[in-house]
């Protein structure tokens, strides 16, 4: 059985003149152990899937109208409140994208690494200091003893990320979702950050879902990966599986766009066009607008996903002819 199963998860926010629907229809499955990579372009409903499915988002603005989200069998959008508080921190953590906004300025890093420990076991504030700083320590935060007591604000961003990453598993959670964890970081403190969250899943069996817009930090990093593109998943499956032989259009245009795949002296290729507004999605598949294998029966009516093989399933009508990319 699948440690988290997201089935058919649907929100909608509130919009001058109505509400629209910024995820439709969601659905993937995440095991023990597994990093599963959740890619697409900004505004493609990646953050906004993973904030509904463990509802952490304003209730005054935006609404889960439809779907499961079963962890460990347990539906996390059926929970009571009280029933979330002791999952969240205990059994999921949560990294966010930008640790700036979601350190408090005038707490001690100690502090707040330790007070998921204190929540949530029960520890008194001597043990809880000791664990934070063996915690620290874990995810390369150097003299922790020393910098326990240091301030957010005297920390690097890579530093600062380390430090969600800490509060993040501080109980050693079973789910971890890292929105975007290396975003605005080097490339140095980037696969640093990266070989930091591997050695976590390999240590303590942490699932993991990545959310990020970058095709590299998949390939180095995830198991399998989700394609979304306007609050729908386009395609899904094993990452070596979907990255040798995708079977959508919006896939083969995320990889072929990737520095990597580009030719000395020639234009690195490009997807045409822009995600469309929530307010003006296409009907038919949402990314026909932009598909250059675009037929009349893709603008007539929502794709589903078909499943191909090996838990490998695409939302295009016509993946046969398609194949991969030369």
């Amino acid at each position: 059985m699948a440690l988290l199963d997201v089935r058919n998860l649907s929100v909608e926010f509130a919009m001058p003149g109505g509400r629209l629907r910024a995820v439709d229809d969601v659905s993937f499955a995440l095991h023990e152990g597994e990093v599963m990579g959740l890619v697409g372009e900004s505004g493609s409903g990646k953050t906004v899937s993973c904030r509904a499915l463990v509802r952490l988002m304003r209730s005054d603005r935006g609404w889960i109208v439809g779907g499961q989200a079963l962890f460990d069998g347990r539906d996390l959008l059926a929970m009571s409140d009280a029933d979330l508080r002791i999952v969240h921190g205990k059994e999921i953590g949560m990294i966010f994208q930008n640790p700036s906004s979601h350190l408090d300025p005038l707490m001690t890093i100690g502090r707040q690494v330790a007070e998921t420990l204190i929540y949530h076991e029960a520890v008194g504030p001597r043990e809880a200091r000791a664990r934070a700083i063996d915690l620290l320590r874990q995810v390369g935060i150097p003299d922790p003893k020393r910098n326990i007591d240091a301030y957010p604000h005297q920390f690097s961003g890579g530093m600062r990320q380390r430090v969600m990453i800490a509060a993040a598993v501080a109980c050693r959670p079973r789910l971890l979702i890292a929105d975007e964890p290396t975003t605005a970081l080097d490339v140095t403190v980037q696969a640093q950050i990266l070989r930091l969250l591997l050695d976590l899943r390999d240590k303590t069996g942490l699932a993991i879902v990545l959310i990020t817009h970058d095709l590299g930090v998949i390939a180095s990093t995830c198991d399998s990966v989700a394609v979304m593109y306007a609050g729908r998943i386009m395609e899904r499956g094993p990452k070596h599986e979907l990255i040798a032989h995708p079977r959508h259009p919006y896939t083969m245009g995320l990889i072929g766009s990737q520095p990597s795949q580009g030719r000395p002296g020639r234009e690195l290729p490009s997807i045409e066009g822009q995600l469309p507004a929530l307010d003006e999605l296409p009907q038919g598949c949402r990314f026909h607008p932009r598909c250059r294998f675009v037929r009349p029966p893709c603008t007539d009516r929502p794709v589903p996903l078909e499943t191909l093989a090996a838990d490998h399933a695409t939302a295009c009508l016509r993946w046969r002819e398609i194949g991969a990319p030369a």
